[in-house]
């Protein structure tokens, strides 16, 4: 039995504590994801003057969940290596489909209606089936965005020698999340309705939409840099990990078996 997993004790497995970080960070990536999908149907809007006139931000709930998908990339990256971190994106990307499935699902039962605190089919179906198409550009832009996060990680890894971690994490995010804003504007805005006979946005919308967007996410992601400083912090001193060294930490120390 790997020494990664632990060893058996009364005939079942024991899971040690670098197996219990990863499980940890993998489920709430899982989580982070699915719930994006599920907020997405919100719109929001912000009135905002910087001083060039009054202007509004506006985008969908969703995407502020993205943010802490990448820096949980970063942090699986930094102390399981590659390998772990484009598997969790796997899986978060297929558990995120699953999700998909089950609420398309949900969509065709037939409702009961006129039960008091239940939704009736309009509303179910206002919700659900609204955000339908979103939801699929926004699964295949995230596993998009998040490999590409994985790969430029590692490459500021290599080339600094495994020094500058704000570099690293906050490098990787700006680049895949600008990929991952147009990725999801044009799947929805562009792709999937012309498909489906809808409406084609015009290519200044999806510009203008897809840079709202990477704002509010580079944004996110400044303020989220230091936390990864945090993650570190406290993986190594409170569970005792320490994070992988070395150009290929791929190969360094090998991901716990799942």
């Amino acid at each position: 039995m790997s020494a990664d997993v632990g060893s058996a004790e009364g005939g079942s497995t024991v899971l040690n504590r670098r197996a219990k970080v990863y499980f940890v960070l993998a489920a709430i990536n899982v989580t982070a994801l699915v719930i994006a999908n599920v907020i997405g149907v919100k719109l929001f809007v912000f009135n905002a003057d910087v001083g060039l006139g009054p202007f509004d931000i506006e985008h969908t709930a969703g995407m502020l969940a993205f943010p802490v998908t990448f820096l949980l990339n970063d942090l699986i990256n930094e102390f399981y290596g590659r390998k772990a971190a484009r598997f969790v994106a796997w899986v978060s990307f297929f558990m995120a489909l699953f999700g998909f499935v089950l609420i398309s699902v949900a969509r065709a039962l037939p409702t009961l209606e006129g039960i008091p605190g239940t939704a009736d089919d309009k509303s179910f179906e206002l919700i659900f089936g609204g955000s339908a198409l979103m939801t699929l550009s926004s699964i295949v832009a995230f596993l998009f965005g998040s490999l590409l996060d994985i790969a430029v990680f590692g490459f500021f890894k290599r080339v600094t020698g495994g020094r500058f971690v704000w570099l690293r994490a906050t490098g990787s995010t700006v680049v895949s999340q600008l990929f991952d804003s147009f990725i999801i504007t044009i799947l929805f805005f562009q792709v999937a309705q012309g498909l489906t006979g809808g409406v084609v946005a015009p290519i200044d919308f999806v510009i203008k939409t897809a840079l709202t967007g990477y704002v509010l996410k580079f944004g996110i992601a400044l303020i989220l840099t230091p936390q990864i400083y945090f993650g570190r912090w406290l993986i190594r001193r409170v569970v005792g990990l320490e994070p992988l060294a070395g150009e290929d930490p791929e190969r360094a120390q090998p991901a716990p078996p799942v």
